[in-house]
């Protein structure tokens, strides 16, 4: 779909859902440029400095974005909320929707047929979601890694073969693909509640 510039639409996806902070701007059905860079921990204060990096190689600016693509999860909690809020940011302040994309989708996009796709939940586990098998739910559940059911086609991600594209690549081309008809806001895709635990000790005393 031509985009206000009069090619394929401008979009900046980026995510941090794991150990991970990637970004990636695409125009029309040409990546422009992409960044990925492994960290544990950091990515909030590294997001939008690495974004500004991705526009300013090809000389491009925000304004001149079409639509904002960014990661869901499942993941990192803390991860998950930095894109998610940095999406939602971007795309108020622009005036531009923002498609949040889960990490299924982009593991699964540029392949086609029967497969599944897994994400690492640590502990031994995966979260896992199968595509085009009727022997798998349609909607992502938990698995011990070491006791998969079965499914027909590759699995894809966590303890099987690599994707076809990287993750904010991926994300950028399914964005482009879904932004004129996407109405809501990106959510987090929570699968599994936060390892934090509210504070034992016992609340001060409020003196009169």
């Amino acid at each position: 779909m031509p985009d206000r510039h009069g090619a394929g639409p401008l979009v900046l996806a980026f995510d941090t859902s794991a150990a991970h902070c990637a970004a990636a701007l695409l125009s029309g059905d040409r990546m422009l440029a992409s960044a990925h860079e492994d960290m544990a921990k950091g990515q909030a204060e590294r997001l939008m400095g690495l974004c500004a990096e991705v526009l300013e190689s090809v000389g491009k600016t925000y304004s001149d974005l079409d639509a904002i693509g960014v990661g869901i999860g499942p993941g990192n909690f803390t991860g998950i909320r930095i894109g998610v809020s940095a999406a939602r940011g971007l795309a108020l302040g622009l005036g531009i929707p923002a498609v949040g994309v889960s990490n299924f989708d982009a593991l699964r996009h540029g392949t086609s047929g029967p497969c599944a796709c897994a994400v690492d939940a640590r502990r031994g586990q995966v979260y896992l979601q199968g595509f085009e098998n009727p022997s798998l739910s349609d909607a992502p559940a938990l698995f011990d890694s070491t006791t998969l059911p079965a499914f027909d086609g590759p699995l894809i991600g966590a303890g099987g073969q690599p994707p076809v594209h990287p993750v904010a690549e991926a994300i950028a081309h399914l964005a482009a693909q879904r932004h004129a008809t996407t109405t809501t806001r990106p959510a987090p895709l929570y699968l599994r509640p936060a390892d934090a635990a509210p504070a034992r000790d016992a609340p001060p005393t409020i003196l009169p």
